[in-house]
């Protein structure tokens, strides 16, 4: 696993921007990876993030049963981001969406473009 570390710019925070994308090309989310997270993820296969905000590490899915099953994993050029393909089960998105990317900007506003498909109430304990 160092070998890989290694090969990432982790920034101050020890974090590293990752852009998941399932299998069939749309962009689900963009999220913060720490080592833990990415070690997690390379050895369980599902997703794991760590939340700027809770301060911690995360599994997607863990509430919702929205995992995310690991397809492909890459680095860029400059080794500051990474880049998942994975399997979606349900939406991506905690608002009830399959991807966090449903608003589109026209006419000078962003408008929802895409379906809930789940109402975020019913699934995650608040």
């Amino acid at each position: 696993m160092e070998k890989v570390f290694s090969l990432i710019k982790f920034d101050e925070n020890g974090l590293c921007v990752s852009v998941i994308q399932d299998t069939k090309g749309e962009v689900l989310m963009v999220a913060w990876m720490n080592k833990e997270a990415l070690e997690k993820t390379l050895t369980t296969g599902k997703m794991h993030y760590y939340s700027r905000s809770r301060k911690k590490l995360w599994l997607k899915g863990e509430e919702s049963g929205n995992y995310q099953f690991v397809k492909e994993f890459y680095i860029d050029c400059d080794g500051d981001a990474l880049f998942f393909k994975v399997e979606q089960k349900g939406g991506a998105c905690h608002k009830g969406y399959y991807t966090c990317f449903f608003r589109k900007y026209e006419d000078g506003e962003f408008k929802i473009v895409k379906e809930k498909i789940f109402e975020p109430e019913k699934v995650y304990k608040k």
